[in-house]
């Protein structure tokens, strides 16, 4: 028997909140009903929030994930936290090469693949993120883009529905502009592909890809029935429980 994928709606809080936010499952599962089958919601808040949001996380049905990690285990990386520390938290996922880590601190694909793989290796789901500029959309090179970001990206470890992929054209990140409907569905087509290409159709088509680019209420149910869109990646909406609850019930 064929096990339907869920779809995943993510929580990226970036670099907001405080000790306060902790309440903030309890404000969510107010609004969202525990019996919506075949939707799994995830939060990642800043690190300093992880031991606080699993634990308020276990008690409403979200699952946590932090916005990064180390691709070491340990070491002198002041600032840092390893994919291991974050396992032993209780969170189950990581954001790997946000467009955010790209641009401001410079991460490659070599860089994201290393902390994938780190991920993998502690046992947390690695969400890969890829996307194109603005000048590569305009280029029409956002296929090539993904390709390589992709190719490079994943780790070779990855064996199939252990990690998830985002695509976030980058231009589109908090600036309220997205793509066309027909253009996110081309890119989550050709994502599906590359999977399918190099693991399998019984793995390839198995792996979750999100889509992330100013979703909000307003458009997430269009965007969230295209093929192949298997949740979606929340940076502003995500904030405030009423709109990412609304986002959720869209799924």
């Amino acid at each position: 028997m064929e096990i339907q994928m869920k779809t995943l709606i993510a929580a990226n809080w970036k670099m907001h909140g405080d000790l306060s936010w902790a309440d903030k499952p309890a404000e969510f599962r107010g609004i969202y009903p525990k019996d919506k089958s075949g939707v799994e919601c995830l939060i990642c808040p800043p690190s300093f929030l992880l031991p606080a949001l699993v634990k308020q996380g276990e008690e409403n049905e979200i699952l946590v994930g932090a916005q990064n990690c180390h691709a070491e285990t340990s070491g002198a990386f002041t600032g840092e936290i390893s994919a291991p520390m974050i396992a032993g938290l209780g969170a189950t996922h990581v954001i790997v090469g946000h467009s955010e880590r790209r641009s401001l601190f410079g991460e490659t694909d070599d860089d994201v693949s290393a902390k994938a793989e780190a991920a993998l290796n502690a046992n947390i789901i690695p969400i890969i993120c890829i996307g194109e500029s603005e000048a590569e959309r305009r280029a029409e090179k956002e296929l090539d883009v993904a390709t390589m970001q992709l190719a490079n990206s994943i780790p070779d470890c990855a064996k199939g529905a252990n990690f998830v992929v985002a695509y976030e054209p980058v231009w589109a990140i908090g600036t309220g502009l997205t793509p066309t409907l027909a253009d996110i569905r081309v890119m989550h087509n050709h994502i599906r592909g590359l999977l399918t290409d190099r693991f399998g159709q019984k793995h390839g088509a198995n792996i979750q890809i999100l889509y992330g680019g100013s979703v909000k209420p307003g458009n997430a149910e269009e965007i969230l029935a295209i093929d192949n869109v298997n949740g979606a990646l929340i940076g502003g909406a995500s904030l405030d429980m009423e709109s990412f609850a609304a986002i959720a019930m869209a799924a």
